[in-house]
Order: structure tokens, then C-alpha cells, then sequence
């Protein structure tokens, strides 16, 4: 299914352990084999040895349903990608029209904000396994309504917004599951961070396979390929997964409509002062992080450029940011992976300012190799967003998360656009990093001081009550 943050499963939570009993093991010690289990035979001086337990990412996929979320992540998420090449091309071969083909690419992002604010309450209301089967089972059901010869090119493209609506449902939910399946503290924050880089990767294989695909088969056989993975994605989460409760037991996520549930999540998420500055901490940089690649194809050209440097501009990011993202995750202690989210925040969108100068080819992809990297703060930022938000509220917050990132990043794409229309390409590039700063220096004062232990409880709600959501 779409996305993980591309975004890109499924499980509410296990009762609470009793404080009379001990606590139960983590997940990543869970997955291995009870060291004390069974007869041994020892001499005695033989030395005692324990195995080893897997650490970082070895421990993430340590836990089975973890694997079997991440095969799901990675296989709906490459099908998404194919589709959207493919789709594109059989929209032009069907109407010529540019305009056209464009507005299919644009359509995977719009509808996110429809469906992240109206249908979230879904991921709080019903069982995350459910919700996630489904959502693959309805999006493998609109794509193979667009193989049908008969479907007009208006129905291609309301399908294609039926998915992306569907989209950030899914991601939201599965990424509040993740909580349940590896805990709320390091194994979550790493298996978050696999889940990204799949995403980041996805998009520099995707293409260059459905690209592949395309000169053997069809577009609608391409497409194809498409509902096979989105099955494929539902079965893994269907019988890799246990099935949970859903979150939203009492109160309004049992009983309310489903979109007051959903616009009712929606404000007290965004009501949270701690939450909402948090929130915007994801979401502003990325709106400005993502002008040099909206604006790759005019600033190669700009610069004389030969084809094949687009490629390398649209790469230069992803690269930096998956390198980035695996050393602070496998390097850095949880503690300071927390120490540097404010300072690498704060300066990440820096590296753009070379823009100014209108640097060649080789500076400006070291320039967004670097601005790429500085994305690696979000790793910290998982932690504390998952320690913020309320457990009957998550799978709201997760998909409000979701959807006001995708959302955030196309508007980023169209201003920058528009900009560009009145300023030379490489001056608004460098604009975006200086604007982009100064708001992200404004969020890193904003969370400071909204940090626990910093403000009082009626500020942190801006007066709402909090346990408004246990009525």
C-alpha cells in the first residue's frame, strides 16, 4: 500500500503487565530463544556464555512481525511506484495531453489531506490488521478497475485519487501498529527509520524498474504488476500479524460517527501545543527541502547541464538521506540521536544556500547530498512524537502525520514552481533554505519550550482538558 513517509503494520495493544508481576520481555528478546530453556551440560569450569542479542537494525528484524511488515512496506511500495510511471504513460498514450499526464503524478498527492482529516478516525476505531488488509484489498480493487479497456481517462485519474485518499489511512496506521509490535521506545524509532529508507530507496529502484517493465509490457500490463503486490501486501499482514483490539474502546472512538471521530482527532492532535509544534517540525522543513528537486529539470538546464545530470539532481537527496539515516541509526546511541534533532534541524536546510552562488553540477548535488542528510533528525523527532501523543489518539495522530507530510511537500513543489516563474531557478532555491531556516529556528524554539518540565499543564493544551479524551 502507499507510502511511509514515504511511507510508508497492524496491531493494537496487549494488555498492560500488573505491577505485581515482572515485566514482560521486549520484543527484540521475545524473538530469541530463552537462554535458561532446556537442559544444558556444563562442566564445572566450563564458562557460562549467554547468545548474543541482536542490536539496532539486527534487532528490529529480530521480531517476526516486523518482517512481515517490512516485506509488506517494501512490495506495495514498489508497485506504487511502477503504477505511477505506468499510469502517467497510459494517460498520455490516451488523451497527448501533457497537462494530463502531469495531473496524474500531482493527483498521488492532493487527495492525502482529504483522506488523512476525514477518514483518520479509522485507524483508532477498528483493529489495525483490518484496517491495513483493507486498505490493500481496496486499492488492489481500484487498480484493477484501471486495467479494464472501457475505463475513461476520468475514471483513471478518480481511482488514482481514490488511492492516494486511501493512502495515508494505511501509513497512519501502520505506523501506530508499530508501537504494538516493537514497543514505544529504540526498536520502534529503528523500525520507523527502515520503513523510510524502503521509501527513499523505492523511488531511485521504482522507476528505473517500471522503466525496465515498460519496454516489455504495456502500461496497463505494468499496472498490473501493481494489484499483484497490493494482494501480495495484504496477505503478509493478514497471517504475519496478530490481531489486536482497536485502540478507540471507549468514549467517542467506540460509539461517534466516523468523521466527527476524524475532525474531532484532528483538533485535539493539532491542539496539543507540544504535539502541533512537533507536527510542524516534520512537516515545514520538508515543504522547503523539496524546491531543488521540484525545480531540477530548469536549474539543468540553466546551467547546460547534459541529460543525464536530471537524474543526478533527483538522486543526490534520497542518497544523502538514506546514508545519512543508516549511521545515525546504527551509530548513535538512542540518547544522542535525541541531542541532535534541534541542532541538525535547525541548519539542515543550510546546504541550499549554495544555490546563490548558482554552483555546477558537482557542488549542487554535494549540496543536496547534505541537505538529504540533514533529514536524519527525524529519527530523535519519532521518538518524541510517540512519547507525546496519547495512546487512544495515535492512529489519528499517525495518519494526520502522514497526510499533512505529503500535502506540505506538493504545496512546497507548487511555490517553488510558481517562484520560479518571476525569479531566476537557483535564487529560489537558495530563498527556500533561507525561509526554510527561519522557520525551522522558530519550531526549535517552540519545542524547547514546550519540552517536559517546561511549561505547565494548561499551557500544553492551550486550555483544552487533558483527558478530554477519555470521556
Amino acid at each position: 500500500m502507499p507510502t511511509d513517509s514515504p511511507a510508508p503494520a497492524d496491531t493494537p495493544r496487549t494488555p498492560p503487565v500488573p505491577a505485581a508481576q515482572s515485566p514482560a520481555p521486549s520484543p527484540e528478546r521475545a524473538a530469541l530463544p530463552d537462554p535458561g530453556s532446556g537442559p544444558t551440560l556444563r562442566g564445572p569450569d566450563a564458562p557460562k556464555s549467554e547468545p548474543a542479542t541482536p542490536r539496532g537494525y539486527r534487532a528490529v528484524f529480530a521480531v517476526a512481525e516486523f518482517r512481515a511488515v517490512f516485506a509488506a512496506h517494501l512490495l506495495s511500495l514498489l508497485g506504487v511506484v511502477v503504477s505511477e510511471l505506468a499510469l502517467t504513460v497510459l494517460v498520455y498514450d490516451l488523451t497527448g495531453s501533457p497537462l494530463l499526464s502531469a495531473l496524474t503524478f500531482a493527483l498521488g498527492l492532493l487527495p492525502y489531506i482529504v483522506g488523512g482529516t476525514l477518514f483518520a478516525g479509522v485507524a483508532d476505531r477498528y483493529p489495525a490488521r483490518r484496517v491495513l488488509v483493507v486498505c490493500d484489498l481496496l486499492c488492489a480493487a481500484c487498480v484493477a478497475v484501471m486495467l479494464v479497456p472501457a475505463t475513461p481517462v476520468a475514471g483513471l485519474l478518480a481511482l488514482r485519487c481514490l488511492v492516494a485518499a486511501i493512502a495515508p489511512v494505511f501509513t497512519g496506521t501502520r505506523m501506530a501498529a508499530l508501537t504494538d509490535i516493537l514497543g514505544e521506545g529504540d526498536l520502534y524509532v529503528l523500525g520507523r527509520s527502515l520503513l523510510r529508507i524502503v521509501s527513499q530507496s523505492a523511488m531511485l529502484i521504482g522507476f528505473g524498474t517500471g522503466g525496465v517493465l515498460l519496454t516489455v509490457l504495456s502500461p496497463r500490463g505494468a499496472i498490473t504488476v501493481t494489484v499483484v503486490t497490493f494482494l501480495c501486501s495484504a496477505a503478509l499482514l493478514r497471517f504475519g500479524t496478530q490481531d489486536r483490539p482497536a485502540r478507540a474502546t471507549t468514549g467517542e472512538g467506540a460509539g461517534g460517527t466516523l468523521l466527527r471521530e476524524s475532525l474531532s482527532g484532528a483538533r485535539l492532535v493539532l491542539g496539543d501545543r507540544r504535539v502541533r509544534a512537533l507536527m510542524l517540525l516534520f512537516w515545514l522543513p520538508a515543504m522547503f527541502v523539496v524546491a531543488p528537486e521540484a525545480l531540477a529539470a530548469p536549474y539543468a538546464d540553466a546551467i547546460g547541464a547534459p541529460p543525464a545530470a536530471l537524474g543526478l539532481l533527483l538522486c543526490a537527496m534520497a542518497v544523502g538521506h538514506i546514508g545519512a539515516e543508516l549511521f545515525v541509526g546504527s551509530a548513535l546511541s538512542p540518547r544522542n540521536r535525541s541531542r541532535i534533532v534541534l541542532p541538525v534541524a535547525a541548519v539542515g536546510l543550510l546546504p541550499l544556500l549554495v544555490y546563490a552562488v548558482r554552483p555546477g553540477l558537482p557542488l549542487a548535488l554535494a549540496a543536496l547530498a547534505l541537505a538529504g542528510a540533514g533529514a536524519a533528525y527525524v529519527i530523535g523527532l519519532d521518538q518524541w512524537f510517540v512519547d507525546a501523543v496519547p495512546q487512544e489518539l495515535r492512529g489519528r495522530a499517525m495518519t494526520l502525520l502522514t497526510a499533512g507530510l505529503m500535502t506540505v511537500q506538493g504545496l512546497g513543489m507548487a511555490l517553488a514552481g510558481l517562484a520560479a516563474e518571476f525569479f531566476p531557478v537557483h535564487q529560489v532555491v537558495a530563498g527556500s533554505g533561507i525561509i526554510g531556516t527561519a522557520c525551522a529556528l522558530l519550531l526549535v524554539a517552540e519545542v524547547r519550550r514546550t519540552a517536559p518540565g517546561q511549561m505547565s499543564d494548561t499551557e500544553g493544551r492551550d486550555g483544552a482538558d487533558r483527558h478530554v479524551t477519555s470521556r
